[in-house]
């Protein structure tokens, strides 16, 4: 990977002076392109070996570019915060928005390498985690993203002299923490270590580009001219992209699914159903407040055919909890700001710390139940959201989060039962739209998109419970005891 890299690349000042000019004005010309676009974003990862001119590479596209657009987010070590949370919370929460270019410093690439360098990671976890890096950033491909991967590269030798005459200097000595000086050691282990990761994560999506940095003239323009390039690449997506006409779903020759196999007359009435509701709530209040749940969290999704009972499910169970320790997060169609960020992204930033609940009031599978059915996603769009949602919840599990979904089932018929009753009900009116009407006229076509995200995303660390919701009572008992049972299981792991 590093052998062009090792070699001694130079430009004249001549002919640097001769390229800078017209190169700025170029990237400056791209980049408000860009932004008035605003259908694409750039997101730009720097990487490499310690003294390559990384630094003064992204200084030098702040002042060739308009810095006012351009983010720069640096990752050391996680705080307190990040750590209790998922691993990408931290990378998901900067992601820049369609118009911007963002550029990392020490993102997701960094701790495997690392790790694996000082022997803190195997083998098999370090394969994991570029399987990982690879499916991720083949989703923030298909999601918009123009993915620019930098490494820049010294041989040996090179960051050998590059230390010494820097360390030489009293004007210059600070360029060298004594944190580098000990890494050098590790010269040969990282660059090995690093060859393996960026073959492996080189992709036709987001291939690295290896940049040779001794010379400041010829990092400097081999840069900028990628860059350029890459904001060329961005031409403009269509004006309006028509409506996708869903896939045919196969349908069981005998018309039998996980839906209609439920036994939606299931009713639980009167005492019976006051004494399980407080059981099941003090045994939930009880779990929420032990020792042990601080090293874990809960993530509940509650999604349903309209008129389900799902505010009503989440009410009973966020009633059996300290009102400082879980938050609801109510979905509704996404915002200006959030159409021009990848469609997981408004999920992940509304991720719990351990020891807290995140309540979903539907989710990320709109994505695979609305989007799909109403046309607002492509089908290769909503079709590879199955394996990025399954990634999603892994994350989640990997974290020590608990994460139990919901779907609250109802008949046809209840459902204009309860329509009927919240026209006439002052107090409910506002929970019934025109848009609850004209969804009913599709009911085969969200029954089918259901069955398949059952099938596709019920997982060993992630399963699916189909709430029989016909009877409101029965299904908050349903809800709260699956809930109790589920974190059970967790602590007991631990």
């Amino acid at each position: 990977m590093f052998e062009s890299a090792n070699l001694d690349h130079r430009i004249s000042k001549t002919d640097y002076d001769a390229r800078e000019g017209t190169l700025r004005t170029e990237l400056l010309n791209a980049q408000y392109d860009l932004f008035q676009r605003k259908d694409r974003a750039v997101l730009i990862l720097i990487a490499g070996v310690d003294g390559a001119g990384k630094g003064e590479t992204v200084n030098l596209l702040n002042a060739w570019m308009d810095p006012r657009q351009i983010e720069v987010q640096a990752f050391p070590p996680p705080t307190d915060e990040e750590s209790a949370r998922p691993r990408m919370w931290r990378f998901w929460r900067a992601l820049p928005p369609r118009g911007k270019i963002g550029v990392f410093f020490g993102a997701w690439h960094t701790m495997p390498i690392i790790e694996h360098v000082q022997g803190r990671m195997s083998r098999g976890d370090f394969v994991r985690h570029l399987e990982e890096i690879q499916r991720f950033e083949r989703m923030l491909v298909a999601e918009g993203v123009v993915l620019l991967k930098f490494w820049f590269h010294l041989s040996k030798s090179q960051q050998r002299q590059r230390m010494q005459e820097l360390r030489g200097n009293p004007r210059t000595r600070w360029r060298v923490p004594k944190e580098e000086v000990k890494r050098f050691a590790l010269y040969d282990d990282f660059v090995a270590v690093s060859e393996d990761f960026l073959r492996e994560t080189s992709t036709v999506e987001a291939p690295w580009i290896v940049v040779p940095g001794y010379e400041p003239r010829y990092r400097s323009l081999s840069v900028g001219e990628h860059v350029l390039g890459a904001l060329r690449a961005a031409r403009p997506a269509a004006a309006k992209k028509a409506r996708a006409t869903p896939a045919e779903t196969t349908h069981a020759l005998d018309g039998l699914n996980v839906i209609r196999a439920l036994d939606l007359d299931r009713t639980l009435k009167g005492k019976e159903y006051a004494q399980a509701l407080e059981k099941w709530q003090g045994r939930l209040n009880k779990l929420s407040r032990e020792k042990r749940f601080r090293r874990s969290g809960v993530v509940c999704v509650f999604e349903g055919s309209d008129a389900a009972g799902k505010g009503g499910a989440i009410r009973r169970v966020t009633g059996a909890l300290d009102a400082r320790f879980y938050r609801t997060i109510s979905i509704a169609a996404p915002s200006d700001e959030e159409k021009r960020l990848p469609y997981l992204w408004r999920f992940w930033r509304h991720l719990p710390m351990k020891g807290f609940f995140a309540i979903y009031d539907r989710s990320w599978y709109g994505r695979v139940l609305v989007e799909r059915v109403e046309g607002f996603a492509a089908p290769h769009d909503w079709q590879r959201a199955y394996a990025e949602i399954a990634d999603f919840e892994r994350d989640l599990d990997e974290h020590g989060l608990v994460v139990a979904k919901f779907w609250l089932a109802i008949s046809a018929d209840e459902q204009l039962k309860r329509f009927k009753a919240r026209e006439t009900s002052p107090f409910k009116r506002f929970k019934l739209t025109e848009e609850d009407w004209r969804n009913r006229e599709k009911w085969d076509a969200y029954e089918a998109a259901v069955c398949e995200m059952v099938d596709r995303t019920s997982t060993s660390y992630a399963p699916w419970t189909l709430v029989e919701a016909n009877d409101k009572q029965y299904a908050r008992i349903k809800v709260l005891k699956t809930l109790v049972r589920a974190i059970e299981a967790r602590l007991d792991e631990a």
